[in-house]
């Protein structure tokens, strides 16, 4: 994967046999679905000579989707810097405080996006959790939390830019997190009662994957199952196995 930047936006360049290929490594490593993300195609794939040799990689180009509206990325880097400013002025140990910065950082992408709702911020060891509050904040959830996501990804991109001292930005609403977690987890039992009860695999819908690593985590007491992870970037899904483990 190579990286370059403009003004506008970031984008991210991928290659692959094929078109498809290609978009889906860039599922895969940006950690979104196909409908969140621009595609470029920069070159189309040619196999060559008798299918052997002189072949050409597809190539594309990809960046996220920006809800009906342009991200400036300075917004991000200036409500960043402000904010280092800010905590460079405090005493005690506040100062600094990646949680402070993702805090200022989403707030300034919401107030951008026309949104003013209330956002708190805490920090547990390697991450930080952002709860964005108020009335009508459900509309930043989307079909199956992407656009969620997407926030997340973008406030992670930065304020990880230069990768020194990383944590994981977890943006959260309404306690979706939460539901969701439980939501997968009830799922990945009832599958796992099916698999033993008709005695064949059963395969779970595509996820990405944080959701995949629920639905294993759910599963990996119990003896009379096993979980395997197939398929290749968005298209990457679970199957339950039957029968008795080792």
């Amino acid at each position: 994967m190579e990286m370059s930047e403009s003004p506008q936006k970031e984008s991210f360049e991928f290659e692959g046999k094929t078109i498809d290929e290609a978009i889906a490594k860039a599922c895969d490593e940006l950690n979104l679905s196909r409908e969140k993300l621009n595609i470029e195609i920069l070159t189309e794939g040619a196999t060559g000579f008798l299918g052997l040799v002189g072949g050409k990689k597809a190539r594309i180009s990809a960046s996220i989707l920006s809800f009906n509206m342009d991200f400036d990325e300075t917004l991000g880097e200036k409500s960043v810097t402000a904010k280092k400013q800010k905590a460079s002025e405090l005493n005690g140990p506040e100062a600094g405080d990646t949680a402070l910065e993702a805090r200022e950082l989403t707030t300034g992408i919401l107030q951008h996006m026309g949104f003013n709702f209330p956002v708190t911020a805490r920090e547990v060891d390697e991450s930080v959790t952002i709860d964005i509050e108020g009335d009508g904040s459900g509309i930043l959830i989307g079909k199956g939390g992407q656009t969620l996501d997407a926030l997340q990804y973008l406030v992670n991109k930065a304020l990880n830019k230069n990768g020194t001292d990383r944590k994981r930005i977890i943006l959260d609403t309404e306690n979706y997190r939460s539901k969701r977690e439980s939501s997968l987890e009830a799922l990945a039992l009832k599958l796992g009662e099916k698999a033993k009860r008709t005695g064949k695999p059963v395969t779970v819908n595509p996820m990405n994957a944080h959701d995949r690593r629920i639905v294993h985590l759910a599963l990996q007491d119990d003896r009379e199952l096993t979980t395997r992870s197939r398929g290749e970037g968005a298209f990457r899904k679970i199957i339950i196995l039957p029968g008795k483990k080792g």
